[in-house]
């Protein structure tokens, strides 16, 4: 009848517009997961529900570890961003001697096992050198471990100005997934690898580059700027 009324097709909040977020693994990661998995499944037929349990929750512990969330990457042209989660070890005159050759300032980022640990490039331009370096495998908080330790050194030369990163590993982190390669064209905040599992990343940067972030600052990979390149006109010449 007249009185009567009808209740809209699409209640307050269009479900069209809803979404579910479905957090990203890590490819690395998945061969740890479905194993553990499985040897759930197994434990579960053969052994019994608390061994299967175990494995559950190891299980989880992957899915925790090899997590890589979306992030708002950070645009602009002459920020160096950090290339992954962690806090700030080192921010200023590099404290080794494994440096790469020339002068440079240096960030150092430790990783620990809650952190993040996929790895993003921190600035556009060219890739123009992957180097493997065999190492030991120290705690990547000590001072000698960027020295001593196994890494991996991706150099990239954006507009003329060489940055240097590298994956280095740890006392748990014994293996190194770099997926760049030389010659490549690559965008700041772009993921390229990952280390497992708990790590630390070094990453130099010239001279006239002004560092953003001081020892014990927590930073967010591809989010947090850690250092400004001086624009081509500031930049000191040859003669300087």
């Amino acid at each position: 009848m007249g009185g009567s009324s009808h209740p809209p097709l699409h209640p307050t909040g269009n479900a069209h517009s809803r979404t579910i977020a479905v957090m990203r693994i890590d490819p690395a990661g998945w061969p740890f997961i479905g194993g553990s998995l499985v040897l759930a499944v197994i434990a579960e037929l053969l052994i019994g529900r608390g061994v299967a349990v175990i494995f559950l929750v190891l299980t989880a512990l992957f899915l925790f570890f090899f997590r890589d969330p979306n992030r708002p990457i950070t645009t602009d042209t002459d920020a160096v961003l950090a290339p992954a989660d962690g806090r700030v070890m080192v921010a200023g005159v590099p404290p080794g001697v494994a440096c790469p050759p020339g002068n440079w300032q240096q960030i150092s980022i430790f990783l620990s096992p809650m952190d993040v640990h996929v790895n993003r490039l921190p600035i556009s331009g060219r890739v123009t050198n992957v180097e493997y370096h065999p190492g030991r495998f120290l705690p990547a908080y000590r001072a000698d471990a960027g020295d001593l330790n196994e890494y991996t050194q991706v150099t990239i030369d954006h507009d003329g100005q060489p940055i240097v990163v590298r994956q280095i590993v740890g006392v748990l982190a014994r293996r190194i997934v770099c997926r760049v390669k030389e010659g490549a064209s690559v965008q700041a905040g772009e993921r390229f690898g990952v280390m497992k599992f708990g790590s630390r990343m070094d990453i130099f940067v010239p001279p006239s580059a002004a560092l953003t972030v001081k020892v014990n600052d927590k930073v967010v990979g591809g989010v947090t700027v850690i250092a400004r390149l001086a624009a081509r006109e500031a930049r000191p010449t040859p003669h300087d």
